[in-house]
C-alpha cells in the first residue's frame, strides 16, 4: 500500500499523543494540589469547530474576542435577536436562552443527560431554551439562524473577492494590463487566472472553455481567499467545515448533470465490456455518480481540518510539555515552535494546492459528462458500425 500524504497519519499520532498527555496534564502537581487543567482536545475543537464569536486569546481572565449577531426562532417565542456577549460567555441566560459551554454542561452535569438511544442531547456552543429557572431544556425547538464565526467569514471572503476582482476588472476596462503591461496586484492574479485558463479550462473542457473559465476562476479564488484567511490567527477554518464543502460539492454535482448528454448515460447503462460484466459494472457506474462530488467533498474539508489540527496540537505540547515539568516545557518549546512555522508554511502551499485541485477536478467531471461517445465496435454487446 502507498501512503500519498503523511498528514492522516501525523492527525492520527498526535492524536493519539494529546489524548495520553491530557491525563497527565490533569494528575496532581508535587504538592498533592490540583493543576489547573489543560483539555487540548477543547482548544482544538474550539478552532476548527465553528462558534458565536471570534475569539483571539485569553490573558488571565480577560477574553479578546468580537461577539457576532445571534438570530434565534422557537416556536411560541418567535424572533430573538442579540449579540453573543449577552450570553457572558455562557455565564448567563438572556431572553429565555442559554449558549451552553464546556464548563457549563460539566458544572451541572448536563453531558449525563441521554435520549432514548443513549446520546448526548446537550451539545457546546448550541443554544437552547431555558426553563422557569434557567436551566437549558433540550426538548423545545430551536432555529440558530445566527452569523456565526464561519458564516460572517464567508461573507468577508466574497466582499473581499468582488472588491479584489472588480478593481482589477477596472484596471482592463481603462487599458491597463491590455495596451500596456499590467500594474500592482494585477501582476500577481493575471498569471493565476492564465494558468486555469489554459491548464485547466482549456485541456479538461475543449472548445466549451471559454463557457466554464469564469465558473473555474470563481472556485478556484473563492477557495483560495478562503484557505489564505483561515490561516490567520483568530480566523475560522471554513473550508474545514463539512458543510461549507458540502454545497461546493453539490453545486459541482448540479453542472455535472446539467452537462450530461446521451453518451454519458449511455456509458453508464450500457457499459463497454462483455455482457457477463455489465451487470456488476452497472451499479458501480451508477455509484459512480455520487462519489465524484463526495471525493470533492472529502477531499477539501480532509486536508484543511488536518492541517489545523496539527498546527494546533504543535502549540498544546508546548503547554503539555510544560505542565508536566517547566524546564520540560521551555526546552521544547523552540522545537514545537520550528515544527508549527514548517507546517504553517506547507499551510499555506496546500490552500494553493487544494483550490486548484477542487477546480481541476470540477473542469474533469464536467468534461466527462459532455464528452462525444467512443465506438467499442471490437468488445462485446458493442456492434455499432464505424462510419468511415
Amino acid at each position: 500500500m502507498v501512503i500519498r500524504s503523511p498528514k492522516p497519519l501525523l492527525v492520527a499520532a498526535f492524536s493519539l499523543f494529546v489524548l495520553f498527555f491530557s491525563a497527565t496534564v490533569q494528575a496532581q502537581g508535587n504538592n498533592g494540589e490540583k493543576k489547573k487543567e489543560l483539555d487540548p482536545s477543547r482548544i482544538i475543537a474550539e478552532h476548527v469547530l465553528d462558534s458565536h464569536e471570534f475569539h483571539f486569546v485569553t490573558v488571565g481572565n480577560t477574553r479578546f474576542s468580537i461577539p457576532l449577531p445571534v438570530i434565534l426562532y422557537a416556536p411560541g417565542k418567535g424572533m430573538s435577536f442579540c449579540m453573543s456577549s449577552a450570553f457572558e460567555e455562557g455565564k448567563t441566560a438572556h431572553n429565555g436562552y442559554r449558549l451552553l459551554t464546556e464548563e457549563y454542561i460539566k458544572e451541572n452535569k448536563l453531558d449525563e443527560v441521554k435520549d432514548a438511544k443513549g446520546h448526548e442531547v446537550y451539545k457546546p456552543g448550541k443554544i437552547y431554551v431555558t426553563d422557569a429557572e434557567g436551566k437549558p431544556d433540550y426538548t423545545q425547538s430551536v432555529y440558530d439562524l445566527s452569523l456565526t464565526r464561519n458564516a460572517t467569514q464567508m461573507l468577508i471572503s466574497v466582499l473581499l473577492l468582488i472588491i479584489i476582482m472588480t478593481r482589477i476588472a477596472k484596471k482592463y476596462k481603462a487599458g491597463t494590463g491590455v495596451t500596456s503591461a499590467p500594474k500592482g496586484f494585477q501582476n500577481a492574479v493575471e498569471p493565476v487566472i492564465t494558468f486555469v485558463r489554459d491548464e485547466v479550462a482549456k485541456p479538461n473542457l475543449g472548445h466549451n472553455y471559454e463557457k466554464y473559465t469564469p465558473l473555474l476562476l470563481t472556485i478556484f479564488f473563492f477557495i483560495l481567499l478562503n484557505n489564505l484567511i483561515g490561516l490567520i490567527p483568530g480566523t475560522a477554518n471554513v473550508t474545514g467545515n463539512i458543510a461549507f464543502t458540502a454545497v461546493l460539492g453539490l453545486i459541482s454535482f448540479v453542472l455535472i448533470m446539467f452537462n450530461t448528454n446521451k453518451h454519458y448515460w449511455g456509458h453508464i447503462i450500457n457499459p463497454p465490456v462483455p455482457g457477463g460484466i455489465k451487470l456488476i459494472m452497472f451499479p458501480v457506474e451508477v455509484l459512480g455518480i455520487f462519489t465524484k462530488p463526495f471525493a470533492l467533498i472529502i477531499r477539501l474539508f480532509a486536508n484543511m481540518v488536518s492541517g489545523h489540527i496539527i498546527i494546533t496540537s504543535f502549540i498544546c505540547l508546548i503547554f503539555i510539555f510544560g505542565a508536566i515539568n517547566a524546564a520540560l516545557g521551555f526546552g521544547t518549546s523552540l522545537f514545537f515552535i520550528f515544527l508549527f512555522v514548517f507546517i504553517y508554511l506547507i499551510e499555506i502551499l496546500v490552500a494553493f494546492i487544494q483550490a486548484f485541485i477542487f477546480a481541476n477536478l470540477t473542469a474533469v467531471f464536467i468534461g466527462q459528462a459532455f464528452e462525444g461517445g467512443h465506438e467499442h465496435s471490437d468488445l462485446p454487446g458493442h456492434n455499432d458500425a464505424v462510419v468511415i
